[in-house]
């Protein structure tokens, strides 16, 4: 089996096409059990965040496998795969094992060091193992890709240079009220992981009062305490928005929380009140919380995940980026190093198990020629020929483990399985992989764009 990774994020597909693209958590494991029924697809875990959406998976072959992947994303898309073709990046073996490791340390991030990624990995790879979708390549590259992300924020300053995509939203809100937030009154819709996010960045930066919303009253109960915040029920919305300068909005609703109509109530009822200050609105859900409809208004400034790209992309790159991109090198070189080990494994074992067939067979015929022999004349027999067997095989095959850990070993335990004649399930070797434009009009491996 090798590791491919499909996917989509804010670098190459806007918030619509992300929105058609993302998985809620409830969805996720119909999606894995979709991908599993795959004929080229023997593992997978599906990482679903606000600005990207990918498909880790173990498969058989590339081609196949990236047409499996390719298939559920554009059947749950309500799409075909070639209207998604120019928004997916594909990676494939070591690419992969590197794209996962940067994903990872916060260098593929919008914001560069962000941390928040590590857990929705973690959370991605939790749910992945519930649904026993995650085989034994998985479990080692998304454990792997944990421990390097913990890594990479513990030895370097990137923690310090990287913001998260909250705080990035603030800064863009902050010009908008003349270059500070100071007391601004703020309202956060949402209370999962990137709800308590902006609360927390909320509280930290010094706002003014602080409420929380959600459908969930009990929820944004425990937030808000948590913070000394305000907890408002999710009925009294427009009232909410009426009383603050600045909105996070971060639900897993399937349609748009803030429709032009709620937003335009809001607005009546500051303007009555005699407010002239701006309403900026945060939107860091995908799919939007936020009517698109909602930016026409006059006085409001909408700040989702596609304006949040524009605005980074050519923002400051955090000083400690290279030597994370270092500790990636290393562990990815580590990576291999263990997975071209590990796919030999199963082809010494079927070697070992071919031996003892042997000398199963040949004690058999033995003691059909001389059943003279006593028991203990057996068990001496047997001994001293399974050891002149351990021991012809101790070299070569500590050596074929040495080799196929090598750049390019995988050939090693083709040839032991061809000398042999050995049936080995799912270990058949690395296939070339050509430029597949031509198949499905995609990226070629490893090409992120």
């Amino acid at each position: 089996m090798n590791l491919l990774v499909v996917g989509a994020s804010y670098r190459t597909a806007p918030v619509a096409t992300l929105e058609r693209l993302s998985v809620s958590t409830a969805d996720l494991p119909r999606i894995l059990d979709r991908l599993l029924a795959q004929t080229y697809i023997g593992e997978a875990v599906v990482v679903s965040t606000c600005n990207r959406v990918e498909i880790y998976a173990a498969v058989s072959g590339f081609h196949g496998g990236l047409g499996d992947v390719c298939a559920v994303l554009a059947a749950e898309a309500g799409c075909s795969p070639a209207d998604l073709a120019n928004h997916l990046y594909v990676h494939y073996d070591e690419a992969a094992v590197e794209h996962v490791f940067r994903v990872a340390t916060g260098l593929d991030s919008m914001v560069v060091g962000e941390a928040q990624i590590l857990g929705q990995l973690r959370d991605a790879y939790h749910v992945a193992t519930e649904a026993d979708a995650a085989g034994r390549q998985l479990h080692e590259l998304m454990q792997q890709a944990l421990r390097v992300g913990k890594r990479a924020h513990a030895e370097t300053g990137i923690d310090q240079a990287g913001q998260s995509v909250v705080t990035a939203g603030l800064e863009i809100a902050a010009n908008r009220f003349g270059g500070s937030l100071s007391d601004r009154p703020a309202l956060v819709i949402g209370a999962g992981a990137m709800g308590a996010l902006a609360v927390a960045t909320l509280t930290r930066l010094g706002l003014g009062s602080i409420a929380v919303t959600n459908r969930g009253a009990d929820r944004a109960s425990r937030l808000a305490e948590a913070y000394g915040a305000t907890a408002v029920a999710f009925d009294d919305l427009t009232v909410a928005l009426s009383t603050v300068d600045i909105v996070v909005t971060a639900t897993a609703a399937i349609e748009p929380v803030l429709t032009r109509e709620t937003v335009a109530a809001a607005l009546a009822r500051r303007a009555a009140n005699g407010s002239a200050t701006p309403l900026v609105l945060l939107d860091l859900a995908v799919p939007r919380d936020v009517d698109a409809a909602v930016a026409e208004l006059p006085g409001v400034l909408v700040v989702d995940i596609d304006r949040l790209a524009a605005d980074l992309a050519d923002g400051p790159v955090a000083t400690d980026a290279a030597a994370v991109a270092d500790i990636v090198t290393s562990e990815v070189a580590a990576f291999l190093t263990w997975l071209r080990g590990a796919e030999v494994v199963p082809t010494v074992a079927a070697l070992r198990a071919r031996a003892d067939e042997v000398v199963t067979a040949e004690l058999r015929r033995l003691a059909q020629r001389r059943p003279d022999l006593t028991d203990e004349q057996r068990a001496d027999v047997a001994h001293t020929v399974h050891r002149v067997v351990q021991r012809l095989l101790h070299s070569p095959t500590v050596r074929v483990r040495q080799l196929a850990a090598e750049p390019g070993g995988d050939q090693y335990t083709a040839l032991l399985r061809e000398l042999f004649d050995l049936e080995v399930p799912n270990t058949s070797p690395v296939e070339a992989v050509p430029d597949i434009a031509p198949r499905v009009s995609l990226p070629a491996p490893g090409g992120d764009r």
